[in-house]
């Protein structure tokens, strides 16, 4: 898992950061405090009951840790870049179709990351699900074979995203066919 290094670069200039943004194709971001974030165990538990990544990535729990070691991981940071993509499908319902929109979404956020890193030096970030680096995960048998390209999902840390959205005004369910993809890019200001 990655942890900040202290290769703190200078103060992050937001608005060079925004125009860098506005380039990107995201529907919208946001810069938070990561006190804004809600950890619970609930979500470890909807993981460990209903995903089927559960217990075989290390970008899963339990391969993340526990939640309060993903709480501590996530809260060495000061801020985070809360980043949302959307996409619409033909049928929602058909979930191959819905996760196939998950690729753009991740490339977008290799490249928001790459943007904070180029001035804070060091960042950390929660993507859309669980890692797909590799064919087949090394977990639990041998080290993450690209712990700088994995990006856990969201949830695997136990965060409620749902609710730092509401407190935040920010809509996350437009109906129809809207795929709506969410990721957090933690950085030390």
């Amino acid at each position: 898992m990655k942890e900040p290094d202290g290769d703190k670069k200078e103060m992050l200039d937001r608005n060079l950061l925004e125009e860098q943004l506005c380039e990107l194709p995201l529907y919208e971001y946001h810069f938070i405090d990561v006190r804004q974030l809600t950890f619970t165990q609930r979500i470890r538990d909807i993981c460990r009951t209903e995903c089927p990544m559960y217990g075989k990535s290390w970008a899963c729990p339990p391969g993340t840790g526990t939640v309060e070691e993903c709480r501590q991981r996530c809260m060495a940071y000061d801020k985070a870049l809360l980043i949302a993509t959307v996409t619409e499908v033909r049928d929602i319902a058909d979930i191959q179709e819905t996760l196939d929109t998950r690729a753009d979404h991740e490339e977008v956020t290799r490249q928001a990351a790459d943007l904070v890193k180029s001035q804070t030096g060091n960042v950390f970030v929660l993507s859309s699900e669980a890692c797909a680096e590799c064919e087949s995960c090394a977990y639990p048998n041998e080290p993450c074979r690209f712990p700088e390209r994995m990006n856990p999902c969201i949830e695997s840390h136990g965060i409620l995203l749902t609710d730092t959205l509401e407190q935040l005004g920010i809509e996350f369910q437009y109906g129809g066919n809207v795929v709506t993809w969410f990721s957090l890019i933690f950085y030390n200001e």
